[in-house]
């Protein structure tokens, strides 16, 4: 494709150690983002070498959290028009047509919402009625931007109308279950430290009980992943875990808390 047919667009990739799954993502915006840019934490594999075939601008930056590393993101960029992916996600050609289509057509808005799938290890394909999460990942900077939270990376939009486009982001989040389960141990972490400073005292016994019943339901119900027969229904089981474990974790935090200020003997 021709660099005149490129769009006024910059995407950004915050990565580390995604030598087996950044070719995806970078395959499928490259032949008409005027510029790609991935953020390096520190991989010790291939991802650097990898992105930069493939035409990728790479920049190391120390990991500080989900959000400042997309706001340094950000400040790399040298288009207006942002968009953002994970390096485990794939912009698929339908959602790449509507893309060009709202960036070339009339500027009717300042940020868009995307369509995330989740696809795991033992699925040929995601179902699309699965689809819930739709984040806004492609917005103008002078318009909007990510918060610096260390955990919960969103975008803040400022000003201006938000859409939704047609299409979907492919998401290819865990490698295998184990993988799963190590990424939920480590998100989980993030999180109950995150609930540690934001409450007064520690998740209850009901807590611990109900949430992850509901969690699970809610995955499997609402979420739709019944549609996915017994796949579902291991989603909805990792999905209820990280929840759980997400408590725990922070009931532990306040236990320790307590003992160290002396209130564990009262």
């Amino acid at each position: 494709m021709s660099t005149d047919s490129r769009l006024p667009l910059s995407v950004f990739v915050i990565a580390r150690n995604e030598a087996d799954r950044i070719p995806f993502t970078l395959k499928s915006v490259r032949d008409w983002a005027d510029e790609v840019i991935v953020i390096d934490s520190g991989s010790s594999d291939d991802t650097a070498k990898i992105a930069e075939s493939l035409g990728a601008r790479v920049v190391f930056h120390k990991w500080r959290g989900y959000g400042p590393q997309k706001v340094f993101g950000e400040t790399l960029t040298r288009n207006d028009w942002l968009l953002n992916l994970d390096a485990d996600e794939e912009v698929s050609p339908e959602l790449a047509r509507s893309i060009r289509a709202a960036l070339t057509g009339p500027a009717t808005h300042s940020a868009w919402r995307l369509r995330i799938l989740p696809l795991h290890t033992f699925q040929k394909r995601g179902h699309p009625w699965t689809s819930t999460q739709n984040p806004v990942r492609l917005y103008r900077k002078s318009q909007a931007g990510f918060k610096d939270s260390t955990v919960h990376d969103s975008v803040v939009v400022r000003e201006g109308l938000v859409g939704t486009l047609k299409g979907m982001v492919v998401h290819r989040s865990f490698r295998s279950l184990a993988h799963h389960v190590e990424k939920v141990n480590s998100y989980s972490s993030a999180q109950a430290e995150d609930l540690f400073r934001r409450r007064r005292r520690g998740p209850t016994g009901l807590e611990i009980v109900v949430v992850p019943v509901l969690s699970f339901f809610k995955q499997w119900l609402l979420r739709r992943e019944f549609v996915n027969g017994i796949d579902g229904i291991v989603i909805s089981y990792m999905y209820a875990f990280q929840r759980f474990i997400r408590l725990a974790k922070a009931r532990e935090k306040f236990f320790q808390a307590d003992q160290r200020n002396g209130k564990g003997d009262e």
